[in-house]
């Protein structure tokens, strides 16, 4: 959550690392994901184009494994390029529920498809390591700057991707299990104000956006929660930040050991954010800030330090950037533009050859959780949310100055700015068109699925994530998804 990385998010937990960042580089104040989930969003970050244009609509469907990312034209260019961790930008590491969910969204049911979010401590206070397989991968990255960067005669591009803060898989949920377990040890714990940590307002069940119930819903999150539950699910969250905190901290530590740190460009973002119980929702998939606000943080040489930027800028910035630092020429067709103008301080007017800045960034997303095809677009105070084809499902907006907590949607309100807004979205992506677009390709993915199942179709998808639900009334389910088709 992005919002942890300035004031006054990071009072909760302590974050010495990304405060580090905050004093000898450039923190921006409104960075957003293109896609509030794993791999639609990496597709974006590595290929530099909204969502649409990369048709990476769910979790499986990515960018063609041939793309030309930033990186490989680093390394055309003379870079020696290093990737360790989670990459996901081709397809993401998910289960078949997670496909299923994606392409029957649109049926007329209401199924859960995630765990009840819980937290579980484990170990002691000296238990630091808690998600080992980052914490390999740190090492992995910190080794190769010690014994390679450091010989290294050309510049190098060194890529680290962690898992955490994700919640981790929660077996009890079942074979096909979510991800809904906050899990830390004492060691992160003790990193946390508990009296810091705000108990985010809920809406009536009853007075939810519809697509805002379905998500609720289908994450299990629509039964009682005890403001204790809610402070814990938090509290578990930002321990786990502070550990992931602590692998940056190795980085950091291994470019200063080896005298690189003040010749290397860092920079720290992230895929998505988290909920955490923030609108009755854990997880992402949501255009609230929780989920689709990231961090974006910069240091290096010729980056301004203690600067804090309120432009809006986004993932699909991050290719043209790369590009710039490295002097590259930037190819036209990008949905981003470079950061490094205003990383530098410059004024606005000497941006790139394409022309200014947008003042919008775009947002969208048409995975699972979701029973539409959602688009947001963020400027100035304003964010607009519109589903769908943009008139059967009614809009949103948010006043982000007088509301932080988008608790009141506003659209009907201020007509003539939803109006003005959705033209502007409307000239970057013609939306009822790519929904309707989405819609076919669910349906498309799903017959063929289903006829590869064969005889064993209703016993397969009736174990689904959602099999609890399911099981109960399988019929039932059946003849919605035989309607739908």
């Amino acid at each position: 959550d992005g919002r942890l990385t300035f004031y006054p998010g990071n009072q909760t937990v302590d974050l010495p690392f990304i405060n580090f960042m905050r004093r000898y580089g450039t923190v921006f104040l409104n960075a957003y994901t293109n896609s509030p989930i794993c791999c639609p969003s990496r597709a974006a970050m590595w290929s530099g184009l909204f969502t649409h244009l990369t048709e990476s609509w769910n979790n499986f469907k990515g960018l063609d494994p041939d793309y030309v990312t930033w990186m490989d034209l680093m390394e055309k260019y003379g870079y020696h390029t290093q990737k360790y961790g989670k990459l996901d930008y081709t397809s993401g590491h998910h289960s078949v529920s997670n496909r299923v969910e994606a392409w029957t969204r649109d049926v007329d049911f209401l199924l859960r498809q995630e765990g009840r979010p819980v937290v579980n401590l484990t170990g002691d206070r000296k238990h630091v390591r808690v998600m080992e397989a980052d914490w390999r991968n740190t090492d992995k990255a910190v080794n190769w700057i010690k014994e390679e960067a450091i010989n290294l005669t050309q510049p190098f591009a060194l890529y680290l991707g962690l898992n955490l803060p994700h919640p981790y898989p929660s077996p009890y949920a079942g074979e096909n299990f979510g991800s809904s377990t906050f899990l830390t040890s004492p060691y992160w714990l003790e990193k946390v104000t508990y009296e810091a940590i705000k108990i985010p307002k809920w809406s009536s069940l009853s007075e939810m956006h519809p697509v805002d119930y379905y998500s609720s819903y289908t994450k299990n999150c629509t039964g009682e929660f005890t403001k204790q539950e809610v402070r814990n699910i938090r509290a578990f969250y930002y321990a786990m930040c502070a550990e992931t905190d602590a692998m940056l901290g190795e980085i950091i530590s291994a470019l200063r050991d080896t005298g690189l740190l003040k010749k290397t460009i860092v920079i720290f973002t992230a895929d998505h954010g988290e909920l955490a119980m923030e609108h009755r929702q854990f997880y992402k998939m949501s255009m609230y800030e929780g989920s689709s606000h990231v961090p974006l943080l910069v240091m290096g040489p010729g980056i301004k330090k203690q600067q804090q930027v309120p432009n809006v800028v986004s993932l699909v910035d991050i290719y043209p950037t790369m590009l710039d630092i490295a002097r590259i020429p930037v190819p036209q067709n990008l949905s981003g533009y470079s950061l490094i103008p205003l990383l530098c301080g410059k004024a606005e007017n000497e941006a790139s050859p394409r022309g200014p800045r947008p003042s919008w960034v775009l947002s969208e997303f048409h995975g699972c959780n979701v029973n539409s095809s959602v688009y947001m677009l963020r400027t100035g105070k304003w964010k607009y949310v519109a589903y769908s084809d943009g008139h059967s499902v009614l809009p949103q907006l948010f006043d982000l100055t007088a509301d932080p907590d988008e608790l009141t949607n506003v659209a009907i309100k201020f007509p003539v700015i939803v109006r003005s807004l959705d033209k502007i979205l409307r000239s970057v992506v013609n939306y009822p068109k790519v929904s309707s677009s989405v819609q076919e390709y669910n349906k498309r993915q799903f017959i063929s699925w289903k006829q590869s199942l064969g005889q064993n179709y209703s016993n397969v998808i009736a174990n689904l994530r959602w099999h609890q639900d399911w099981l109960k009334e399988p019929k039932k389910y059946e003849n919605a998804i035989d309607k739908w088709l």
